[in-house]
């Protein structure tokens, strides 16, 4: 079974997830505070095997080189954002008390996938619209899904940013997410953990 660990990271409270089973763990979106994401990883017990990122906007990757680096771990992001990594223009950290400036990612997500890394199986489904290459990851054996800045709880990411499209952030919510069984819990970019059924009963996006 698959343990959820949710840490709250910077100034706009990004949601870092560390997902753990076999005390191994993937880490997914790792915002600010390194210090308290790494904490949070050594007080559970749990080794790193994998980065992954929903998307590469600042607030989701600014940890990512230190993490990458303590741990020696590869980072996997959608093929339409690896250069949006080491361009602080496009993950708009710009004019943001630091720029992030990351290396590559080490592995490319395909449109639509199945993954398998150490003892964690997911899907990979496109969810683009708040950014270009936004993605979901859904773990069905455990029945939950991260989100990232796709769809929150009653509401959906931002569409007024560079590269924005709101009828493809709807469109792939409807298609891919709101397909799976109403039970399945979300849990977010930024904000509490919902759930498939309340967000396609309460979303206003969507009623």
């Amino acid at each position: 079974m698959i343990q959820v660990k949710q840490v709250v990271t910077g100034m706009i409270e990004e949601n870092c997830y560390i997902l753990y089973s076999e005390n191994q763990a993937l880490i997914i979106d790792p915002g600010d505070e390194t210090s308290k994401i790494k904490d949070q990883i050594e007080e559970l017990g749990v080794r790193p095997i994998a980065i992954l990122l929903t998307h590469t906007h600042y607030d989701h990757i600014g940890s990512l080189e230190d993490i990458r680096v303590d741990y020696d771990v590869p980072v996997y992001v959608s093929p339409k954002e690896q250069d949006w990594l080491g361009d602080p223009s496009a993950n708009l950290s710009v004019n943001k008390p630091y720029e992030v400036n990351a290396k590559p990612a080490d592995h490319l997500f395909s449109s639509l996938e199945t993954l398998k890394i150490g003892p964690f199986t997911f899907d990979v489904v496109p969810t683009p619209g708040h950014s270009p290459g936004g993605v979901s990851f859904i773990f069905h054996e455990d029945q939950f899904v991260i989100s990232g800045d796709a769809l929150f709880k009653e509401s959906v990411g931002r569409t007024d940013l560079p590269g924005s499209e709101p009828k493809r952030l709807l469109d792939g919510i409807r298609k891919h997410l709101f397909t799976l069984p109403e039970n399945y819990a979300v849990y977010p970019g930024h904000g509490r953990d919902t759930s498939i059924g309340h967000e396609k009963a309460a979303n206003p996006y969507f009623n």
